[in-house]
């Protein structure tokens, strides 16, 4: 089997978005609240032997654990032609994915179980977040389930000064303008297209923590992901920006997973 492909492989440390030169140094998981909460999410969204649709997999490390669940059906959308063939590797022959935005999948309406959507809503302003929940929907069959793993603001009662400080600290480190939002936010975001609620939970935000990284990685990927550190001065530097504002901001930032499932 050839290498998977890295997508943004031509562009420098300093200018790459933040995941993917995450990626590019061997992590692999890249969800805010680690492989646990994904764990969570996926056992809730009950994915075994059923049709699943998966919204922007990235490089397929959740596609791999979704395909290990045994669905009757795997297929993902994911906008990046190089991340898309990525995925494709990991869930052939029992998966396809198409490269197609998650807003617009192309896909039939009403032809999956569950959907699923793991830090993506949270780089999209309103209207796209609205959209592509939209979408999640069309796809759902009555009582479908969508399931996303996304990053929360806490308190609610958290301050629109500090709401805004936090966004711009993200935008400078991880070269994307992340809008995370409360978690009656992200409630009232799939109750406005129509979605019911049936599982909320959340977990401390801490990707580049070294003991999550050696959870979500194992110790052989967590110390591959620090050698290519070491080796690589701008992407540690990169790495040590990104830290330094997670950790500035761990009091208001957490990973939040829910499970919501459209009426009969």
């Amino acid at each position: 089997m050839s290498a998977r492909p890295t997508p943004f492989a031509d562009r420098d440390d300093l200018a790459v978005h933040g995941h993917w030169l995450l990626a590019r140094l061997g992590k692999r998981v890249l969800r805010p609240g680690g492989v646990e909460l994904t764990r969570t999410l996926l056992r809730e969204s009950r994915p075994t032997g059923v049709g699943v649709v998966e919204l922007a997999p990235g490089l397929g490390r959740t596609a791999g654990e979704i395909i290990a669940l045994d669905p009757r059906s795997y297929r993902g959308v994911e906008a990046d032609p190089d991340a898309a063939r990525a995925t494709e590797q990991v869930v052939a022959p029992l998966g396809t994915v198409v490269t197609a935005d998650a807003a617009r999948s192309g896909l039939p309406d009403a032809d999956a179980d569950v959907v699923i959507g793991e830090a993506m809503l949270t780089m999209q302003g309103e209207g796209a977040k609205a959209a592509i929940v939209a979408e999640a929907v069309r796809l759902l069959r009555p009582g479908g389930r969508y399931a996303i793993h996304e990053l929360a603001l806490v308190p609610e009662s958290i301050a629109e000064e500090v709401r805004t400080d936090i966004r711009r600290a993200l935008a400078r480190s991880i070269k994307l303008n992340a809008r995370p939002l409360t978690v009656l936010e992200w409630e009232d975001l799939l109750i406005g297209q129509g979605l019911v609620i049936d599982h909320v939970r959340t977990a401390p935000m801490a990707l580049l923590d070294p003991m999550r990284i050696i959870a979500d990685e194992g110790l052989v990927g967590a110390l591959r992901f620090g050698v290519n550190l070491l080796r690589q001065r701008d992407a540690r530097r990169r790495v040590l920006a990104m830290r330094a504002t997670f950790r500035a901001h761990r009091s208001h930032l957490r990973g939040i997973a829910l499970i919501a499932h459209t009426p009969q």
